[in-house]
């Protein structure tokens, strides 16, 4: 018998037990539903995190101190934080660097205007964070050096403040309360919306010296950001980060240079653990699906006895009815797995659909769920699902080619 003969016939077999068949795929078609839809979430995410770090710059040094609780009782030097002259520092002996900007950030801020509250982040920066961190302006102005010098109470505002606290008005020039300290709005940034870093519309900059002074009452700042000359001296450029840093920290450890590359290929490294993880886990209803087939393959073989023997009397080989029953396993939990994969999919991006329309209707600023369905693991879910009735299909298969046929003519 030809391949496409013994691929008839077992589509044939298939339509004649509908409900049979229908019951044996169903172990499949959830595994590989439950695969495509956790490689579609976790792809998705990984995607939109890889594109919100595009946005700032593949160009982009963070300089941050996370110091090592375990080692907190030991004999070694913590520090509270980096400090302005750090940042000085970086500026005068890195000259391999154009931009920098400290960040630091004020989380459960309040602003009022006329009565009205948010919950914001207030951001001490300076005047080149704009670029560094990819802050486009709607209208007015950014941080400048005058107000650092003068430790102005100004600040840029995120485009949802602008329309929570002023609704259609000109917020240019007005004044909000900023944790119960005034301030003037002098620019407004354009909409950004959600992303890993948080809510990137309720954000409020202002002028870092003015953050430290008259809010924080401290010199000391949070990551420092700084950009290279080029993209192909960030390596040194990192590494005369680190040296002009070890002058003063040698002692203190927690202190690290990454670039914004670095910290998305570690990010992009967990995705893919967690992808493997849990695809590996929903895979297990795959084995399920597989015994299901073994099971219903063993009880073909049993009701086809008669068949086998009459096939065999008038010439077929054990080979030839080996490959039949290889080929009905295989059909069987390929078409589950196709079933599987269009099932996944569809729910997939329906749950993203939905996640995105309940967003909308919150109006808070968040995205719905990312979704993405690579082309790998759509192959990769049909053929291994094709490789499961196979494999669990095998003894079933070679069972019913070494049948005797007398013993199966014979057999009732």
């Amino acid at each position: 018998m030809t391949f496409w003969h013994c691929l008839i016939t077992a589509l044939n077999n298939l339509r004649m037990n509908k409900l049979r068949s229908g019951l044996t795929m169903l172990g499949i078609i959830i595994g590989v539903s439950a695969v495509i839809m956790m490689v579609a979430i976790l792809q998705g995410m990984s995607r939109r995190v890889a594109a919100e770090f595009e946005k700032m710059g593949s160009n982009l040094i963070m300089v941050i101190y996370e110091p090592d609780n375990k080692t907190h009782n030991r004999a070694v030097r913590h520090i509270d934080g980096f400090k302005m002259r750090d940042v000085e520092d970086i500026l005068q002996r890195c000259n391999l660097i154009t931009r920098v900007s400290p960040q630091l950030p004020l989380p459960n801020s309040t602003a009022v205007h006329n009565g009205k509250h948010l919950d914001v982040q207030i951001y001490g920066v300076m005047p080149d964070y704009s670029a560094l961190l990819d802050v486009p302006l709607a209208s007015g102005r950014f941080i400048t050096e005058l107000d650092l010098q003068q430790w102005a109470k100004v600040c840029v505002i995120g485009s949802k403040v602008a329309t929570e606290l002023f609704g259609k008005q000109n917020p240019i020039g007005a004044e909000i309360d900023l944790n119960n300290i005034p301030f003037t709005v002098v620019g407004v940034a354009k909409p950004k919306g959600r992303s890993f870093m948080g809510d990137q519309d309720t954000l409020v900059y202002a002028p870092l010296s003015t953050v430290q002074q008259r809010m924080v009452g401290t010199d000391l700042v949070g990551i420092i950001y700084a950009q290279p000359v080029s993209l192909q001296k960030m390596e040194p450029a990192k590494d005369q980060i680190w040296r002009c840093l070890m002058r003063r920290y040698a002692d203190v450890p927690g202190i690290k240079v990454d670039s914004l590359d670095s910290v998305l290929q570690s990010i992009t490294t967990v995705f893919a653990a967690f992808t493997l993880v849990l695809g590996s886990i929903a895979a297990l209803a795959l084995l399920v699906g597989g015994i299901g087939i073994m099971n219903i393959m063993l009880v073909s073989v049993t009701e086809r006895t008669r068949e086998i023997g009459l096939r065999k009397a008038v010439g077929a080989k054990q080979k030839d009815i080996l490959i039949q029953f290889l080929i009905e396993s295989a059909t069987l939990s390929g078409i589950g797995g196709l079933t599987g994969v269009g099932i996944g999919s569809a729910l997939s991006y329906a749950i993203g659909y939905i996640s995105t329309f309940i967003k909308a209707l919150n109006n808070n600023g968040h995205k719905g769920l990312a979704i993405y369905v690579p082309l790998w693991a759509v192959v990769g879910a049909f053929v291994f699902s094709a490789g499961v009735g196979v494999f669990f299909g095998l003894y079933p298969a070679i069972r019913a080619s070494k049948l005797d046929p007398i013993q199966a003519l014979r057999y009732e």
